[in-house]
């Protein structure tokens, strides 16, 4: 069992981190009514981070379960603001991308170390739902491709959940 399966049916914890423009973001599960995929990633700007963000920047872009008012995706690395505001921009990306050098969140959340110890914190992937339980999360630290799909089809799957309840 890893440090965080715990987690999988219980309130998401809230946190506030600095966003990539140093401005304090404050995530309160379930406020928004939207369900969020929360990433936990090892470094902006490095190879496999960079794929894993920009295919969640692409499908804000290109499917309809991400657009902002179906949904959320919240990034978080240890990453400096500074390098965090450079990646953004660089990237182009539409949501907000927090920086904990502290390592704060991910131990809130019970994420360790990935990569054998090598990356600061592992490569995960939270499901909250829109109540602000958490449904699902994605271990991968390796397999950074995997987690777009996986938000995919819980995005899908609780959006055909919530025209199920009002209906």
């Amino acid at each position: 069992m890893t440090g965080f399966e715990h987690l999988i049916g219980k309130p998401a914890p809230s946190f506030t981190l600095p966003n990539y423009d140093g401005e304090p973001f404050e995530f309160k599960p379930g406020a928004s009514g939207l369900p969020t995929a929360l990433l936990f990633y090892p470094q902006s700007g490095s190879y496999g981070c960079t794929q894993q963000i920009c295919s969640f920047r692409d499908a804000v872009i290109e499917k309809t379960t991400f657009k902002p008012e179906k949904s959320q995706v919240i990034a978080i690395s240890p990453d400096p603001v500074e390098k965090q505001k450079e990646f953004v921009e660089k990237q182009n990306l539409p949501f907000p991308v927090l920086s904990d050098t502290e390592k704060e969140v991910p131990k809130l959340y019970g994420i360790g170390k990935g990569f054998f110890g090598f990356a600061p914190i592992a490569r995960v992937t939270f499901i909250v739902d829109k109540d602000g339980i958490i449904r699902d999360a994605l271990d991968a630290t390796m397999n950074y491709n995997a987690h777009q799909k996986f938000v995919d089809k819980w995005f899908q799957k609780l959006d055909g959940e919530s025209a199920t309840t009002e209906s």
